[in-house]
């Protein structure tokens, strides 16, 4: 992982405040230039119109890229100490321009969005080793509805691998046995499977799609059932 990605995983920016902390607009991308370590240094850093966000550092003496910033075998004390700068200046930048997301994903943060303006609930964070996945209560009674998991591909698709987030949601069980012969509707991931199933959050089943499913769960998870 980046520097970059290492400091703005999970961060969306506000252009608002961008253009207010002094980044400046070119085209479908937002600027911005800071010079460090006694100007021996200087901080580009960019943000396209999509949140996308990419660094560099200059050397200023050279006018060239400084390379070994980027290289994870060069571990010198200056190399440390120049890392370290940048880093604050990436920091200071994320803490006053960019907004926290709960998750990785767009799609997950949307549904995520979705559900805290319908019933009003927020993802929990119930373990430390897993704080990348959050599931959503029923305040009735107290049970799950929704679980956004980080995992990889290979668990729901064995010929695939690579980082995904999915949504656990729990339905009739005839409509379980229905959905899995769906395209893109899983048996679930670490719940039961007569119960439950998984959606990648890959934008493959469209928010309205997931959210209607939200509701069958939320209502199954109520204080008149049993998990």
């Amino acid at each position: 992982m980046s520097i970059e990605e290492n400091v703005f995983t999970k961060y969306i920016p506000d252009f608002d405040k961008l253009s207010a902390y002094g980044f400046k607009r070119s085209g479908k991308k937002y600027a911005y230039e800071e010079y460090f370590m006694d100007n021996q240094f200087k901080s580009v850093v960019e943000v396209s119109s999509a949140g996308l966000i990419s660094g560099k550092v200059i050397d200023t003496e050279s006018g060239e890229e400084y390379v070994p910033l980027k290289l994870n075998s060069q571990e010198g004390s200056f190399v440390g100490e120049v890392r370290t700068e940048y880093e604050n200046i990436l920091i200071k930048i994320r803490d006053c321009c960019f907004m926290k997301q709960y998750f990785v994903l767009p799609q997950s943060n949307r549904i995520t969005r979705l559900i805290a303006d319908k019933y009003g609930d927020m993802p929990e964070f119930l373990w430390e080793k897993y704080d990348d996945s959050g599931i959503f209560r029923n305040p009735a009674s107290n049970k799950w509805y929704a679980a956004i998991l980080d995992v990889d591909r290979s668990r729901l698709l064995p010929d695939k691998k690579g980082f995904t987030e999915v949504i656990n949601l729990k339905l009739e069980v005839e409509h379980v046995q229905q959905i899995i012969k769906e395209p893109n509707f899983y048996p679930a991931y670490h719940m039961n499977k007569k119960y439950w199933i998984s959606i990648i959050l890959d934008d493959s089943v469209a928010d309205n799609v997931i959210m209607k499913l939200v509701e069958e769960s939320h209502g199954l998870c109520g204080k008149s059932h049993k998990k």
